[in-house]
C-alpha cells in the first residue's frame, strides 16, 4: 500500500515538475522573442535573442512554437536586410507550416519567398510560383488587400518578361479588388500603382490613347493623395512619353516643362529623375524639329554631367544614346560614333538590351566594311535569342482568364462553342486513353505469350537433358553389367584355371615343371593386362567428360552452319560436368544459343569464338565475335540481353558485356563450380 502511494506521489510530482519546466521554457522563449524585437538593442544582440528563441523552441518539440519563433527570426532578417537568410528562414517556415496545415503561415511564407525571388534574386518564374501559392491561401482567408497586392506583383513580373496580355489581366483583377476597399492613403497609392502599370502596358501594346487615359487616372489619384507629388511626377513623365509615341511633340514638351517646375519636390526623393526629364525634353525638341541646337545641346550635356555626378548608369545610358542620335541628326560623324560606342559599352555592362540593340544598329551604319557587318550580325543574333526567350517565357505562366460581367454577356455563344469543343476534346482524350490502354494490354499479352513460349522451350530443353541423363545412366548400367561379366567369365575363370593347374604341379620338380610354371605365369600376365584394360575402361566416363560439351559443340556447329559463320570452340577438360547441376547446364546452353542468335541478328560478324575454362572454382564462358559491336554505356533494353542476365542471376553467376562500335563484342559469364 505504501509502495503504491509512494508511486502515485512520485508520478504526480514528476508531472507537476515536467509542466513547471515546460512552462518555464515557454516563458524564456516569449522573453527572448520580445527582446529580439526591441529597437533599442543592437542588431547583433537582437539576432542573438531571436536565434536562442528558436533553439529553445526546438527543444520543446512543439512545431507550432518553432514556427512562431521561426517567423519572428525571418521578420528580423528582413528588417536587418539579410535577404538570403530571410529567404532561407521562410523556406523552413513554409515546410513547417505545411506540416501543421497552418493556412496563414503558409500564405505568409509563400509571399515572403515570392518577394525575395522577385526583388532580390530577379527569378521571375520562381517568384510567380510562390506568389500563386500565397494567392491561393490569402483568397481562402478572404484577405482582399493582399490578394489584390499579389495580383499586382504578378502583373509587374509579367510585364518585365513581356507577357503583356496576362500582365494586363492580373493588373485589372488587382484594380477591381483595390477599388472595393476603403480609400486610405495606402490603398490610394496601390490604386495609383496599378493605373500607372496599366498605362505602361497599354503603351507596350500600342494602345496609346488608352495609355493616356490610365496615366490621367493615375495623375487624378496622385492629386487626391496627401503625399502624392512624386507619384504625379512619374505619371506625367510616362504621359509625356506616350505623347512622343503619338508624335504629339508639342504636348510632350508642355508636360516635360511642367515636370521641370516640379523639380524641387521630386529631386529630394529621387535626384536621378531631373536629368532624365531634361534629356527627354531635349530629345523631344529635336524630334519636334526645333532648330535651337545650342539650347538642346546644353540640356543634353547638363543631363550627362548630373548623371555622371550621381554615378547613375541608367540615366547616363539614356542620355548617351540620345546624344548619339542628336549628333547623327546634325550629321557630325565623329561625335555620333563617340557616344554610340559609349552607349554600346555601357548597355553591355548593365545589360540594357533595348539600348544595346539600338546602339548596334547605329554602329552598323557608322562602321565600314566587315566591322559594320559584325555589329549587324550581332544585332540579328541577339534579336533571335530574345525572341526565343520571349516565346519560352510566355509558356512559363499559366494564362489567367479574366471575364467581366459584360464580357460574359457578350460571349455566351462563344462560351457554348468552347463548351462543345471541350466536350469533344474530352471525348477524343478518353478515346486516346482507351486506345493507349488497349495497345498496352496487347503488348503485355504478347510479352506474356513470349515468356510462356520461352518457359515451354526451357522445359523441353530440361526434359531433353533429363532424357540424355537417363540414356547416360542406362549406358552406365549396361557397361557395369558388361564389366561384371568380363570379370566373372574372363578374369575369374582364368584365375581359377591357373590356380588349379599350379596346384597340380606344385609338387613336381625338374625342367618340365619349370616350363609349365612359366607358361602359367605368362597366362597370369595376360590376365593382369585384361584387368588393367577393364580398370581403364571403368576410369573413362565418356558421358560426364564429353557428353555436355558434345551437345554444345553440336549446337555451335548447327547454328554457325545456318548463320554462315566461322567458329572456334575451346573447352577445358578440367570440368566434371556430372558435378554441375542440370539447371546450370541448361542455362549455359541457352546463353550460348541466345548469344549466337544476337550475333546473327545484330552483329554482322564473320567469326565467333566460344571457350569454356575453369578459373578459381568458376566456370568461365567467353563468347567473342568480330562484328559491329554496340555502345555499352547506353541503356540496352533488348529482351535477349535481359534474358541472358536473368539466366545468369538465376544460377548465382555474373555476366559482363565488353564492346565498342565496329570493334566486336565479348560476352563474359562466370558461374560457381562446386565440387563435391
Amino acid at each position: 500500500m505504501r509502495i503504491a502511494v509512494t508511486f502515485i506521489f512520485l508520478f504526480l510530482f514528476g508531472s507537476v515538475f515536467s509542466q513547471s519546466q515546460h512552462s518555464s521554457q515557454l516563458d524564456s522563449i516569449y522573453t527572448l522573442r520580445s527582446l529580439s524585437l526591441d529597437d533599442n538593442l543592437t542588431d547583433t544582440l537582437r539576432l542573438f535573442y531571436a536565434k536562442n528563441a528558436i533553439r529553445l523552441s526546438r527543444k520543446t518539440s512543439q512545431d507550432s512554437t518553432v514556427l512562431i519563433s521561426g517567423r519572428n527570426l525571418g521578420m528580423l532578417y528582413d528588417v536587418l536586410g539579410e535577404t538570403n537568410k530571410w529567404q532561407q528562414q521562410n523556406k523552413e517556415n513554409l515546410q513547417l507550416a505545411n506540416k501543421l496545415s497552418d493556412t496563414l503561415a503558409v500564405a505568409v511564407a509563400n509571399l515572403n519567398i515570392g518577394l525575395a525571388k522577385h526583388i532580390y534574386d530577379v527569378q521571375y518564374d520562381s517568384a510567380y510560383y510562390y506568389y500563386r501559392g500565397a494567392l491561393k491561401y490569402y483568397d481562402k482567408l478572404e484577405n482582399t488587400e493582399l490578394v489584390a497586392t499579389i495580383y499586382y506583383y504578378i502583373a509587374t513580373i509579367q510585364i518585365e518578361d513581356k507577357v503583356y496580355i496576362s500582365s494586363e489581366e492580373n493588373a485589372i483583377k488587382a484594380l477591381k479588388l483595390f477599388n472595393t476597399l476603403p480609400k486610405t492613403e495606402s490603398i490610394r497609392d496601390d490604386i495609383w500603382s496599378v493605373n500607372d502599370l496599366l498605362g505602361k502596358l497599354s503603351s507596350k501594346l500600342g494602345r496609346y490613347n488608352e495609355a493616356l487615359k490610365y496615366h490621367s487616372k493615375a495623375i487624378h489619384i496622385a492629386n487626391s493623395m496627401q503625399d502624392g507629388v512624386f507619384n504625379k511626377a512619374i505619371s506625367l513623365h510616362n504621359q509625356a512619353n506616350v505623347y512622343n509615341k503619338l508624335h504629339d511633340y508639342e504636348k510632350a514638351i508642355e508636360v516635360f516643362n511642367d515636370l521641370i517646375e516640379l523639380r524641387p519636390v521630386y529631386e529630394e526623393e529621387d535626384p536621378t529623375f531631373y536629368p532624365l526629364i531634361i534629356d527627354n525634353l531635349a530629345y523631344t525638341k529635336l524630334l519636334a524639329g526645333q532648330k535651337d541646337y545650342d539650347e538642346i545641346s546644353n540640356m543634353f550635356y547638363e543631363a550627362y554631367e548630373i548623371s555622371n555626378q550621381l554615378d547613375d548608369d541608367l540615366t547616363k545610358l539614356a542620355v548617351t544614346i540620345d546624344l548619339s542620335k542628336y549628333y547623327k541628326h546634325l550629321e557630325v560623324r565623329d561625335s555620333t560614333l563617340k557616344y554610340t560606342v559609349k552607349a554600346y559599352d555601357l548597355s553591355k555592362r548593365i545589360s540594357s538590351i533595348d539600348i544595346l540593340l539600338e546602339s548596334m544598329v547605329l554602329l552598323s551604319e557608322l562602321k565600314e566594311g566587315d566591322e559594320g557587318k559584325s555589329y549587324l550580325k550581332e544585332h540579328i543574333k541577339l534579336t533571335d535569342s530574345l525572341l526565343y526567350v520571349e516565346r519560352n517565357v510566355r509558356n512559363k505562366y499559366a494564362r489567367i482568364e479574366l471575364e467581366t460581367d459584360q464580357l460574359v454577356a457578350e460571349n455566351k455563344q462563344i462560351s457554348k462553342e468552347n463548351l462543345y469543343l471541350l466536350i469533344l476534346s474530352i471525348g477524343l482524350l478518353v478515346t486516346a486513353i482507351l486506345v493507349y490502354v488497349l495497345i498496352s494490354q496487347r503488348a503485355k499479352n504478347r510479352k506474356l505469350k513470349l515468356i510462356q513460349v520461352q518457359q515451354k522451350a526451357n522445359e523441353e530443353i530440361y526434359n531433353l537433358m533429363l532424357g540424355q541423363q537417363d540414356k547416360v545412366d542406362e549406358a552406365r548400367a549396361k557397361e557395369k553389367t558388361r564389366v561384371s561379366k568380363e570379370l566373372h567369365d574372363g578374369v575369374l575363370g582364368g584365375l581359377f584355371g591357373v590356380r588349379l593347374s599350379l596346384d597340380s604341379i606344385n609338387f613336381n620338380e625338374g625342367k618340365e615343371a619349370m616350363l609349365t610354371r612359366a607358361k602359367y605365369i605368362s597366362q597370369l600376365q595376360t590376365i593382369e593386362q585384361e584387368i588393367r584394360k577393364i580398370s581403364h575402361e571403368l576410369n573413362t566416363d565418356f558421358v560426364s567428360g564429353s557428353g555436355f560439351t558434345d551437345i554444345v559443340e553440336e549446337l555451335v556447329e548447327n547454328q554457325t552452319r545456318a548463320y554462315n559463320l566461322e567458329h572456334e570452340c575451346n573447352f577445358t577438360d578440367e570440368i566434371s560436368w556430372d558435378l554441375v547441376s542440370n539447371k546450370s547446364k541448361i542455362n549455359i546452353y541457352r546463353i550460348i544459343q541466345e548469344s549466337m542468335q544476337n550475333i546473327f541478328k545484330h552483329a554482322n560478324a564473320k567469326v565467333v569464338k566460344i571457350s569454356i575454362s575453369l578459373e578459381k572454382d568458376l566456370i568461365c564462358l567467353d563468347i567473342i565475335d568480330d562484328g559491329d559491336g554496340f555502345d555499352t554505356s547506353k541503356n540496352n533494353k533488348g529482351i535477349g540481353l535481359k534474358n541472358m542476365r536473368s539466366r545468369v542471376e538465376d544460377i548465382k553467376g555474373a555476366i559482363a558485356f565488353s564492346s565498342k562500335t565496329n570493334n566486336g563484342t565479348l560476352v563474359s559469364v562466370k558461374i560457381p563450380y562446386l565440387k563435391e
